[in-house]
């Protein structure tokens, strides 16, 4: 019994020390992000833990089990320029049927499709006939769609970039090596972002107003004021961009400043509920186990909890799992469980035996 617990407990936990401290540090880092953009099978069992140990790749001859989708910041620009474009030439048809202030037809028909899918609405150009209304209608809600969805991924894309610069940026006076750094990294992800994000808000209100007072000749207080209207998709309209040169910065400027506004709030939200499940989880390692918890963490019911019981039970309690997923792994694991000897081994993943399949249920 001591032999089997030490072994579960050496295979779950995995404390064995590597003569470099480094290189552990590197490789759990470099595990928990395999975990999460995909991971790779090879074909023997053994070789595969001892290449992932050693820190090393698999074989080219290994199979991917499942890769996440790498998001591409160039679809996202092509797709924003072809909706853009094809909302601004929808409107320069249609500029006879739209009043308000304006400048160039051009100009003015791509600064009403950002104003109109960023949901800012100043009201200084506006449809006028049924047709040009039915459009802008159209628009508004697939531009909320793709600013929501797709923008918002852009901007995950480029605040992750620059989370390895604000980490050295903030840590510039301690001399961090590259493993402390990726571990800085995936401990405070979300409030790096959200700092990050909150620095980029910060700058995109300074030049708005800036230029607000500069080009449209705002006094400083209504320049801000115009900003804050904006950024916030307000739109009043009392004060807005009516300028050639103002137009052609308000394209560019509204939908990177309502975006950016909507991913701090997101990752305001985010750093909240993260430090109130790491609260939880510090709760639920230092609160003392009772009788009641050993029986419920019993799963065999054999009144022993070994080390495997015990870290499923707290799992559960962190609200990390739920019974549901214990269920569905546990199907699986007799379903590979050939010889049901209660354990997993080479001769049950080998290629003579067949493998289970699943059936995918909406």
């Amino acid at each position: 019994m001591a032999s089997d617990h030490d072994d579960v407990k050496q295979g779950l936990l995995s404390e064995k020390e590597e003569p470099a401290q480094h290189n552990n540090e590197m490789n759990k880092v470099q595990r928990r992000r395999n975990r999460q953009y995909g991971s790779t099978s090879c074909p023997s069992f053994k070789n595969s833990l001892e290449q992932n140990e050693a820190g090393s790749q698999c074989p080219a001859d290994c199979e991917p089990i499942y890769v996440k989708p790498q998001f591409s910041l160039k679809q996202v620009i092509l797709l924003l320029v072809a909706y853009i474009g094809g909302g601004t030439f929808c409107f320069f048809l249609m500029r006879h049927q739209i009043k308000g202030k304006k400048t160039n037809a051009i100009l003015d028909s791509m600064y009403l499709c950002v104003v109109t899918m960023s949901t800012v609405g100043y009201g200084d150009l506006v449809p006028n006939s049924m047709l040009a209304k039915l459009v802008a209608c159209f628009y508004v809600f697939t531009g909320m769609a793709l600013v929501g969805l797709i923008l918002g991924k852009a901007a995950d894309y480029i605040v992750e970039k620059q989370e390895i610069l604000l980490v050295r940026a903030i840590q510039f006076r301690e001399k961090i090596g590259p493993p402390e750094l990726l571990k800085e990294v995936e401990t405070e992800k979300v409030k790096f972002k959200c700092v990050t994000v909150g620095i980029l808000l910060l700058l995109l209100v300074i030049v708005g107003t800036v230029f607000l007072c500069l080009v449209e000749n705002l006094e400083v207080m209504d320049a801000f004021y115009c900003v804050c209207s904006t950024i916030t998709t307000l739109g009043y309209g009392d004060e807005s961009f009516s300028t050639g040169g103002g137009r052609i910065f308000a394209v560019f400027w509204i939908l990177s400043s309502t975006i950016c506004l909507a991913q701090f709030f997101l990752y305001l939200a985010e750093l909240y509920t993260e430090r109130r499940q790491r609260s939880l989880v510090k709760w639920v390692l230092a609160r003392r186990l009772t009788l009641s918890d050993l029986e419920d963490a019993d799963l065999d019911h054999d009144k022993v909890v070994g080390a495997a019981e015990f870290i499923v039970y707290k799992l559960k309690e962190m609200g990390k799992i739920c019974q549901e997923d214990i269920s569905l792994v546990m199907e699986t694991f007799k379903t590979l469980d050939i010889d049901h000897s209660g354990t997993l081994t080479a001769s049950d993943l080998a290629p003579s035996h067949s493998q289970p399949t699943f059936e995918h249920t909406a």
